[in-house]
C-alpha cells in the first residue's frame, strides 16, 4: 500500500558527505530518513528555498524531456529496501500508458521537487525504517 509522505526537512552537511532527506507520513507520525548525495541534496535545497537556476540543471532537464516527449510526472514512490539501498520509481503518464522509470530515491525526490508531483512510500517501507515524529 502507498502511504503518501512530504518532505520535512533537509541536513546538508559541509564537513561530512552524509547529507539527509527527511520525509513524514502525510497523515501519521512515521519519520523516515534517506542519506544522499551532495548534489542531489543541493538540488532538492535549491528547490525548495525559490532559486531556481537561470539554465535547467539535470532534474530540470529530465523533466522537460518527460513533458517535450509528451508526458507527466503523476507520482515518485520510494518502492522497496534491500541490503541498506532504497529503489524508487518515477511514475509518467504518456497519453493512457503508463511508464516507469527506475530511479535512485535521491534523484526521484529532486525530480519530485522540482515537478511538485506527490511522493509516496511503500508501507512496508516505511515499517522498517521509521520512527514516530517528533516536533
Amino acid at each position: 500500500m502507498l502511504i503518501k509522505v512530504e518532505l520535512t526537512r533537509i541536513l546538508i552537511q559541509e564537513t561530512d558527505d552524509t547529507h539527509i532527506v527527511e520525509l513524514r507520513e502525510a497523515d501519521g507520525d512515521r519519520v523516515m530518513p534517506i542519506t544522499i548525495g551532495y548534489y542531489e541534496a543541493a538540488a532538492i535545497e535549491r528547490r525548495l528555498l525559490g532559486n531556481l537556476p537561470p539554465r535547467p540543471l539535470t532534474h530540470e532537464l529530465l523533466a522537460n524531456s518527460i513533458e517535450e516527449l509528451g508526458g507527466t510526472i503523476e507520482k515518485i514512490i520510494i518502492s522497496d529496501l534491500q541490503e541498506h539501498t532504497f529503489f524508487a520509481n518515477i511514475i509518467v503518464k504518456q497519453g493512457e500508458k503508463e511508464i516507469n522509470l527506475d530511479a535512485r530515491p535521491s534523484d526521484a525526490i529532486a525530480l519530485g521537487s522540482a515537478t511538485n508531483v506527490p511522493l509516496f512510500v511503500e508501507d512496508h517501507v516505511l515499517d522498517q525504517v521509521t520512527k514516530p515524529f517528533q516536533s
